[in-house]
């Protein structure tokens, strides 16, 4: 059986291994399912994971809870986006230099031929 602390570890790495877009590879190295961590998440962001004692009712998050969990679901999957966008911009500016690079070099190739 899993401590809530254990699952709460977990979350955490797989929270960094999605950033990475490892987070299959961070499932299949610890043996677990998506859906585990589905259901983890919703237990955390109820606040099950830190504090409830075994035995206590376990109620449904708030409405307040839910969406505060949607946002941040939300806003990790914009700052994904965003580090995707961020790393192809920067693949197109090193090609462009390298074009420019290319460029320069043929330019000055065919001044020494004209100049034959």
């Amino acid at each position: 059986m899993i401590s809530p602390a254990q699952k709460l570890e977990y979350l955490a790495g797989y929270d960094q291994a999605i950033q990475t877009q490892h987070g299959g590879a961070y499932l299949r190295e610890h043996g677990l399912y998506s859906s585990q961590i589905a259901e983890w998440r919703k237990l955390r962001d109820a606040g099950v994971l830190e504090g409830k004692q075994p035995g206590q009712t376990v109620g449904k998050p708030t409405k307040e809870q839910a969406e505060i969990a949607r946002l941040k679901r939300q806003l990790q999957e914009r700052d994904r986006d965003l580090e995707t966008t961020q790393t192809a911009l920067d693949i197109m500016g090193k090609a462009h230099a390298l074009l420019e690079q290319i460029s320069k070099s043929a330019d000055s190739q065919d001044t020494k031929r004209n100049n034959r």
